[in-house]
């Protein structure tokens, strides 16, 4: 039975979204199911309780109140036409929402005047053509959109893509800007106070997300070019420096940026640095 001192926490089911939020709950602390048939979790020792849903319905049940915060991509959140608030991106999941038509088709947004467009998020586009002005018919569909321009049921379809391929197998272009960029993101009810036990989840998300952006690095090096070496590797606070058993070389340790590490190891090297080794973080708080 559900505890109402309980921080209620909607997860994605299936999908996408769900093994790499189930991954991100994990790395921040928190149990996850085991079975993929079990609905709910509670992870006493935390105070909370996780949901596990659709990923196109966890707005709703934020938005109406009925659960307290909930992991959803933000194409859904802006769909959905919940009263809910996006707090914080997660990191993963990332797409774009983008309009596509043969290459005999529309080219451009004015296009889009009086097209019949297929769409699985008719909220969130009709909203863009909105604040643009345009009017179109919109023609909603669960999926597999990119085969309602052959099968005679739309001229354009507008879809949720990550490298585009799909569209483009189906003799499809991509045309015009991007609708919307998405990602997964922590989203809350719009209106009422910040549920207990909040605060704590995100700084628990974002030591995750701060240990997807980084590496400890370790090395050795001759105290002569130990300045060398740390000019390159400053650290966030500073590099801890330790003595070494052979004389005169000290043993470093570092964190640093995982973009452009291994290009940092050979310029460390080339100044010095011995032994480097680096080891991926699960969770880091700065």
């Amino acid at each position: 039975m559900s505890d109402d001192r309980l921080l209620k926490i909607a997860v994605p089911n299936k999908g996408a979204l769900a093994e790499a939020s189930a991954e991100m709950l994990r790395a921040a602390g928190y149990r996850q199911r085991t079975d993929s048939k079990d609905l709910t979790l509670i992870d006493a020792d935390h105070g909370v309780e996780f949901y596990y849903l659709r990923p196109r319905d966890i707005a709703v049940y934020v938005g109406e109140g009925h659960l307290d915060l909930g992991i959803t991509g933000r194409d859904m959140l802006l769909d959905s036409g919940a009263g809910a608030t996006e707090l914080m991106a997660l990191g993963f999941g990332g797409s774009r929402f983008r309009f596509a038509a043969p290459t005999t088709g529309a080219t451009s947004v004015e296009d889009l005047r009086g097209a019949r467009i297929a769409t699985s998020y008719p909220g969130l586009l009709q909203a863009w053509l909105d604040e643009r002005g345009i009017d179109a018919h919109l023609i909603k569909l669960d999926g597999a959109v990119e085969s309602a321009i052959r099968l005679g049921v739309a001229d354009v379809v507008a879809d949720v893509v990550d490298t585009g391929t799909t569209l483009r197998r189906a003799g499809l272009e991509m045309f015009g800007d991007v609708i919307c960029e998405s990602e997964a993101i922590l989203i809350k009810r719009d209106t009422g106070e910040a549920p207990a036990g909040l605060g704590s989840l995100q700084t628990r998300l974002e030591s995750v997300l701060v240990a997807h952006n980084f590496l400890m690095m370790d090395y050795n090096v001759e105290a002569a070019n130990l300045e060398a070496t740390t000019s390159l590797a400053a650290g966030v606070n500073g590099p801890t420096v330790s003595q070494l058993a052979k004389d005169g070389w000290l043993a470093v340790r570092v964190l640093v940026p995982k973009k452009g590490a291994h290009l940092l190891m050979d310029r460390l090297f080339e100044a010095g640095a011995r032994g480097i080794l680096l080891t991926e973080l699960r969770a880091c708080r700065l």
